[in-house]
Order: structure tokens, then sequence, then C-alpha cells
């Protein structure tokens, strides 16, 4: 399984985890995890998914969420679990 961190924020509007989350089921990637908030009409959305079946490379990914997030008013990220551990391991 690889996982991988996903981290959407922005002004909240309508269709936000829906266009995310159809990109990732069209790249055949699962959500095992996710969690939502919306404080004062700012989203914000921390998801946990398995990338092992994915047919596109990470840098791909990445670029295509982020395109996608400022396509929809958001910024959209993406982590390596492996580094995102390593980077708060402190």
């Amino acid at each position: 399984m690889k996982r991988t961190i996903i981290t959407v924020v922005g002004r909240d509007t309508v269709g936000i985890i829906a266009k995310v989350c159809t990109y990732l089921a069209e790249n055949e990637i699962n959500i095992l995890d996710i969690s939502q908030t919306i404080v004062q009409g700012y989203f914000n959305m921390m998801m946990i998914v398995d990338t092992g079946k994915m047919k596109k490379d990470f840098g791909g990914m990445a670029d295509e969420l982020g395109a996608l997030g400022h396509e929809i008013g958001v910024v959209i990220k993406c982590q390596k679990e492996e580094i995102f551990d390593k980077m708060h391991r402190i």
C-alpha cells in the first residue's frame, strides 16, 4: 500500500469534496480516511489515500490535483506518507 496525505484548504464552495473525490476515483486512488471542517466560511480537508493502484506517477497526480484546486479556488497539496511522518517527527 502506498499512502499519501492530501490536504485541501480554501473558501468553502459547493462541490469541493465531489470534485476531489471524482478525480481520485477516476485515477484508482482509494480514500482510507477523511476529515473535513468548515470554520467561518473556510474549508479544510485532510485525506489519507492509497495510491498503490494509480497508473500515474506521484508528481503527475500532485500536479493535476494542484491544477484542480486552482480551478475550484482551493489549494490542494500532496505528500507521501513517509515524508509527512519524517517532517512531523520532532
